[in-house]
């Protein structure tokens, strides 16, 4: 039977990085990848925004790690040449009763720890974004946007470079404590003709995302507090045609699931709108063009001159809950065996934004977990 340091499940942009972490360490990595391409899920359907580090609350493990990973992430990709971008985010009040909100928001964003936030009034909207119909915003000066797909490449060749290799097409199936570490039981190759494979692993890592809590609930000791149902929320995204009339990210005041549907400019210069909250029972990636029709009434509190039929269907990406419809917001879950009693194993659990940003501070956190 094969032995290695570190297996990891998930080749996601959060397995890349606590992979990297492991490798650069001196361990013997392994990535188990059941799709046939790394980031084939939520890593490679968000927004690709940077994220401040803003709206989440004071002391919370996604406000600590987002505003640390921002500042590792900007390092990274400046020293790596992952195409980025510090482009700014404007938070709109579209209308003046919105306007106690914002105020909210700040007093949050200076409780993080969040630099280069600015009120703007009416008139500055004016000046810096014409085509933006507001009374007023936040204007957050560290906000950006990357190519997450270069930054997941970055991180699979350092792991390579360091030793790691990433398994595609290989699927977890379980996981019983060994000596010494656990015995890992896969499946690698393609549906149909898969060979099952056998592991010996000193470190689990469960970085499964979407199928973290199945993964979860796959490990043998792992009492049932500490295997987590996961909840498929999906957000869809529509395109614009052209260049849209902004240099800004543009947000509308957060909504209770997600961010609202605000607008993100890809390191291509193309706009994108989304993503909205629609629960789904599985993986679904479809997108129903009705949508739309919510799309346009939202953009067009904020973007009054869009015009109709400027939005064509773009792509789909879900966000891996940890509460159902309509349940309270939930923190990122990263435990480690002194939370749930085994040894080696890391379980992250609810990654989803800003899990893009926080990607380097939570295999940080997570490796120092394991370490002790």
């Amino acid at each position: 039977m094969e032995r290695t340091d570190a297996i990891v499940v998930g080749a996601g942009v959060i397995g890349l990085a606590v992979a990297r972490a492991l490798a650069q360490s001196g361990r013997e990595v392994i990535v188990l990848e059941r799709e046939r391409l790394i980031g084939s899920h939520t890593s490679a359907r968000n927004s690709e925004v940077i994220h401040a580090g803003i709206y989440y609350p004071k002391g919370s493990v996604k406000a600590a790690l987002c505003v640390r990973g921002r500042r590792m992430l900007y390092d990274y990709a400046a020293s790596r040449g992952v195409p980025h971008r510090r482009i700014g985010k404007i938070i709109v009040a579209t209308e003046p009763e919105q306007e106690g909100a914002l105020a909210g928001i700040a007093a949050a964003a200076d409780g993080n720890g969040v630099e280069a936030m600015r009120p703007l009034s009416r008139a500055d909207l004016a000046a810096m974004e014409p085509a933006l119909r507001a009374s007023a915003g936040l204007l957050s000066g560290s906000t950006g946007i990357i190519d997450s797909h270069a930054l997941m490449l970055s991180l699979q060749g350092e792991i390579e470079d360091a030793g790691g290799a990433i398994a595609l097409e290989t699927r977890f199936i379980a996981a019983r404590p060994g000596a010494g570490g656990f015995v890992v039981e896969a499946e690698s190759g393609p549906a149909g003709r898969a060979e099952r494979v056998t592991l010996e692993t000193s470190i689990l890592v469960n970085a499964a995302g979407l199928f973290a809590g199945e993964a979860g609930a796959a490990i043998d000791g792992l009492v049932p507090p500490f295997r987590r149902e996961v909840f498929y929320c999906k957000g869809n995204y529509f395109s614009v045609s052209g260049r849209v009339p902004f240099d800004h990210l543009i947000y509308p005041i957060p909504e209770r699931d997600g961010l609202g549907v605000h607008l993100t400019i890809d390191m291509g210069g193309k706009g994108k709108f989304g993503p909205d909250t629609e629960w789904i029972e599985g993986i679904d990636y479809s997108l129903d063009p009705r949508r739309g029709d919510g799309f346009y009434a939202a953009i067009r509190r904020y973007w009054p001159t869009l015009q109709d039929g400027a939005l064509s269907p773009d792509y789909t990406g879900i966000r891996p809950k940890l509460a159902p419809a309509g349940g309270a917001a939930t923190d990122f879950t990263i435990e480690g065996p002194e939370t749930h009693g085994l040894p080696g194993l890391l379980n992250l659990y609810g990654i989803e934004s800003p899990g893009l940003t926080s990607s380097l501070a939570i295999a940080e956190a997570g490796v120092g977990l394991l370490e002790g």
